[in-house]
């Protein structure tokens, strides 16, 4: 499980034109899930998610997490983190999970995701052709595979 952590001043995502998710301050997170994945990839990225320092203290230093900052979070479906471009120019997305498998464990990813920080997180649609606005702050951006936990 890998996902891409951007923290950003504003984020929304529009499906067929319509806005299904806005937020001010907080993270967008790309989450792209493949058939190995289990729920404790879901537990320790979501623990790291939470726990990532990397909001401004009253100092500009990065040392506020999601458990101290006051921000909001929308998470993405997004199958081409997994992409492989080992060989030739068109990417091979053989290693991302099959709905039938990804759709579960994003489902799953939501509701650990928003436990953790007692609030409702904005989603895209899985599988929807989404158009992802923001205003990346910083830059900061972070990729974190569960896959490399040591």
């Amino acid at each position: 499980m890998k996902v891409v952590i951007q923290r950003v001043t504003e984020a929304s995502v529009v499906i067929n034109e319509i806005e299904v998710a806005s937020i001010q301050k907080g993270l967008l997170v790309f989450l792209g899930i493949v058939d190995e994945d289990r729920q404790e990839d879901i537990d320790w990225l979501c623990n790291k998610i939470t726990n990532l320092r990397i909001f401004s203290d009253e100092n500009g230093v990065m040392n506020n997490s999601l458990k101290t900052f006051d921000g909001d979070v929308i998470l993405v479906s997004q199958f081409t983190l997994h992409a492989s471009t080992k060989k030739g120019n068109r990417p091979s997305y053989i290693k991302a999970a099959k709905p039938d498998i990804a759709i579960p464990l994003y489902d799953s990813f939501i509701k650990t995701l928003q436990d953790a920080l007692d609030k409702t997180i904005q989603t895209g649609k899985f599988g929807a052709d989404m158009k992802v606005h923001l205003i990346n702050d910083g830059p900061v951006t972070i990729i974190i595979d569960s896959k490399n936990k040591a």
